[in-house]
């Protein structure tokens, strides 16, 4: 038996007003006069409060990520490009934001260090060299981005993230006073991408005590701040933060399963955000995960968020097949949810039905 050897995250920070000592912790990563680059979810933009409150210094930027659609290969290239020409060099990279913004963090800081194009390095790793120093400031909680190997990307010719020990973040801060006035409808969405990040995990065919006992602790805190809580307060923050983290944890040494590799289908040809995308598949998932979709609904139900409906209909057969080809190529996560013979059992024909009811 040969085991995965792990990349965790170098430096972790936890606790309200953490975001305060942002400029002492990225200080000895400075080189020279090479400027910190802050990419900052465009949603903030014109938040002066907040903007203030990012440490710059000498040549530091900020780049305001613009997450109205996934993140895609041609926009890490834009942004590589675009930094290389501006300043040569850069000391490190902050992402401050939801998934979207800090895999794009994750992103861009592995493209200064490695040619070609980001599409070149989708998959499993295909990164050769070191990325730039980068850090995670998470301003949603849900998707375990500050915690994940993987950087999930729309490329030319699929969805799918550069996963690489070099990908983890070196540093991230986790306060829950950024995530306190977030859109009650997005933190929803994406902290059902946690709970369904513990679902796939706890019952897929990859489970170790490893992925147990994060998973477990993930889901728990799930399940008190969205069924036993009557409101949401800020020990609702703090455990989200903490699912989210756990959550991601969880599938380190496991995997994700069905929700995720349709769901990346779905991004790929409409677009889909991640975390909405994830809940419109596991709505309709009975029949691999009947206990976890019962729950889900229950909190669809108390929380008064609708799930999209019929977001296929009107499909040619072309869209039906892209999407079907993007999915099937995720054979590690089909292969955790239905084990090692998943090719007979998930068939073009039933993931096609399985499609038409979204």
């Amino acid at each position: 038996m040969k085991f995965r050897n792990f990349k965790l995250v170098g430096y972790v920070i936890f606790g309200r007003g953490a975001f305060n000592q942002v400029d002492e912790i990225i200080a000895p990563h400075r080189r020279g006069d090479a400027p910190m680059i802050f990419f900052v979810d465009h949603f903030f933009e014109g938040n002066q409060p907040f903007v203030s409150r990012i440490p710059l210094r000498g040549k530091d930027k900020i780049v305001y990520i613009d997450v109205t659609h996934e993140p895609k290969t041609v926009y890490v290239d834009r942004l590589r490009d675009e930094l290389k020409a501006e300043f040569g060099e850069v000391s490190g990279i902050i992402g401050i934001g939801g998934g979207s913004t800090m895999d794009m963090a994750k992103a861009v800081s592995l493209m200064m260090a490695n040619p070609g194009s980001s599409a070149d390095y989708q998959g499993w790793d295909l990164i050769k060299n070191p990325a730039v120093y980068k850090v995670g400031i998470p301003t949603l909680s849900g998707t375990g981005a500050e915690v994940s190997r993987t950087t999930v990307l729309t490329g030319p010719t699929k969805k799918l993230g550069m996963n690489s020990d070099y990908t983890p973040f070196d540093q991230i801060v986790l306060d829950p006073e950024l995530i306190k006035n977030a859109p009650v409808n997005q933190r929803f969405y994406t902290a059902m991408d946690c709970y369904i990040h513990c679902i796939e995990s706890l019952e897929g065919t990859y489970l170790n005590a490893f992925s147990r006992s994060y998973g477990e602790k993930a889901l728990e805190l799930c399940q008190e701040i969205y069924l036993k809580k009557d409101q949401w307060d800020d020990d609702a923050d703090e455990k989200l933060m903490m699912a989210s983290y756990a959550g991601g944890m969880s599938i380190a040494y496991s995997q994700v399963g069905v929700a995720h590799a349709v769901s990346y289908g779905l991004s790929y040809l409409l677009g889909t955000k991640h975390g909405i995308g994830n809940c419109i598949v596991f709505d309709k998932l009975e029949e691999f995960y009947p206990a976890g979709v019962k729950e889900f609904k229950q909190m669809v139900e108390k929380h008064q968020v609708e799930i999209p409906q019929h977001i296929t209909k009107g499909l040619t057969d072309e869209d039906f097949n892209k999407m079907i080809d993007v999915s099937m190529g995720l054979a590690p996560l089909w292969e955790n949810a239905l084990g090692k013979d998943w090719q007979q059992q998930m068939t073009r024909d039933r993931l096609r039905k399985l499609y038409e009811q979204l």
